[in-house]
């Protein structure tokens, strides 16, 4: 049996006729830049993640990136953040010359510890990014709480997120900023690159919006200088149709997890999510802990089952930040998780029987493979 890790050609096959007219329609607008579907994507997403703005723009990456520049971090600054994120997290915040800094993991969720925030602060920091890891939201209030006592901004890296829940609240509603991706593998995913920023500050998303258009604000007079950061409207126009499939997604990847939770209770070898009881996790991904990880993802493929490591290198151990100065041990449980964490096949259109399989095959190799104490 093959279960690649995400078929995204079974996700077209469901919406393909509602896809083709929506791209047709932008084909004979001739509007490829700005047009009205861009607008109206905004003013979705906005609603969908209760935020008073949003702003389109040309990936996840220069989301985050059209944030630090809006906010005017740049040299001299430092920003705190996890080690245990795809790189752009960190990344951006070099582009803008700022410093990262950063703060290990919590074991059990893999988002950032908001207890060791503090003993990062320096009178340089200025902004903390917290990352919503595989579809769950960071504890949020306690980072909330050292911002607002520390005047900081608060950057919700949700690439991975759109739509999770904690306590009810949405993913990227809470912060200063919130950054989306629209990725091809994300829940909402676009035609290529996209993304988008939201936000509760008016005045932040007009400063955004300039961002995204080189800082002009009446055209051809900078003001500021930015980029060309603007979300193309074929893509714009390819969200609309996904955006109403989303939560109907949401709900099949939950259900698909909560079916691998089961396939896994009785096999200790094998360490399943943890989704705290006040999160609503979108699972983006479903990851888990497993025994020499690295050779089960080599088992897998060869039954034919997709799977990935997010991520095999922490940024703080990553050739480009040698200069930040840290050393492998400097964060234990990022080194940890990207040692033995694996993702496995989530997406909505799974069938029964190749979660079973799937589930299987990592039973095989996760019990054959286990510590004696863990067989015991």
């Amino acid at each position: 049996m093959k279960v690649p890790l995400l078929d995204l050609k079974a996700q077209y096959r469901s919406i393909e006729t509602e896809l083709r007219a929506a791209i047709e329609s932008v084909l004979e607008s001739q509007r490829f830049i700005n047009g009205p579907e861009v607008g109206e994507l905004e003013r979705r997403v906005a609603a969908y993640s209760d935020c008073a703005a949003a702003v389109g723009v040309s990936s996840g990456t220069d989301a985050l990136l059209v944030a630090l520049m809006s906010l005017g971090i740049g040299p001299g600054d430092e920003v705190v953040t996890t080690p245990y994120t795809f790189f752009a997290t960190a990344g951006c915040v070099s582009r803008v010359g700022a410093r990262p800094v950063f703060v290990d993991i919590e074991p059990d969720t893999y988002n950032i510890d908001p207890s060791g925030i503090e003993g990062a602060l320096t009178p340089r920091t200025r902004a903390i990014i917290p990352v919503h890891l595989f579809g769950q939201m960071a504890e949020m209030d306690p980072i909330l709480a050292i911002a607002k006592a520390r005047g900081l901004e608060v950057i919700e890296d949700a690439a991975q997120s759109i739509g999770a829940t904690q306590r009810g609240r949405k993913a990227g509603s809470l912060g200063t900023v919130g950054c989306f991706s629209f990725f091809p593998s994300k829940n909402l995913g676009a035609l290529g690159d996209g993304g988008m920023v939201v936000t509760q500050d008016e005045a932040l998303a007009a400063r955004m919006r300039q961002c995204r258009s080189h800082g002009s604000e009446p055209k051809y007079f900078h003001g500021w200088i930015g980029g060309n950061f603007r979300l193309d409207t074929l893509q714009a126009a390819a969200l609309l149709v996904k955006l109403d499939h989303l939560d109907t997604w949401h709900r099949a990847r939950r259900a698909n997890a909560a079916r691998y939770d089961e396939l896994f209770a009785d096999c200790e070898a094998v360490v399943t999510p943890l989704v705290r009881p006040h999160n609503e996790s979108i699972y983006n991904q479903y990851v888990i802990r497993v025994p020499r990880a690295a050779q089960c993802r080599t088992f897998l493929a060869d039954a034919g089952i997709g799977c990935e490591v997010y991520y095999p290198l922490g940024l703080h151990v990553q050739e480009c930040f040698s200069d930040l100065g840290y050393a492998e041990g400097a964060f234990p449980e990022t080194e940890r998780a990207s040692r033995e964490t694996l993702a496995l096949p989530i997406y909505p259109e799974l069938e029964d029987e190749q979660l079973v399989y799937v589930a299987g095959k990592v039973r095989e190799f996760a019990e054959s493979a286990a510590e004696p104490r863990a067989r015991g």
